[in-house]
């Protein structure tokens, strides 16, 4: 069974930066396609960040140029840089594979609360 373990989160000012980092076991972690997701209260989770297997990435529009997703294949860790942080970006990040079905996904790990407030 995968299990992920997100952590980095906590409080930062706007214009801040945080980096996130996510364990992955129970799995080939080199083989797939990790990404970054975001829950907003009320709201449907979201990826923001996403890196296939051979280190090509992708981002969502609003956090291109600001969030930088890397993966070390040692570590089976996946990581996601956060510079330029503003109010908008507050939720809970969570990380898991990316572009897969709902039946595809891991079961999703307890995910890192980032708060961008002043």
């Amino acid at each position: 069974q995968v299990r992920l373990v997100e952590s980095g989160g906590g409080l930062v000012q706007p214009g801040g930066s945080l980096r996130l980092s996510c364990a992955v076991s129970g799995s080939i972690f080199s083989n797939y396609a990790m990404g970054w997701y975001r829950q907003l209260p009320g709201k449907q989770r979201e990826l923001v960040a996403g890196i296939t297997n051979g280190g090509i990435t992708h981002y969502l529009g609003s956090v291109k140029g600001r969030f930088t997703i890397s993966r070390d294949n040692a570590k089976n860790t996946v990581y996601l840089q956060m510079n330029s942080l503003k109010p908008e970006d507050t939720a809970v990040y969570y990380c898991n594979r990316a572009w897969a079905t709902q039946m595809d996904l891991w079961t999703w790990g307890q995910g890192t609360q980032v708060t961008v407030s002043s």
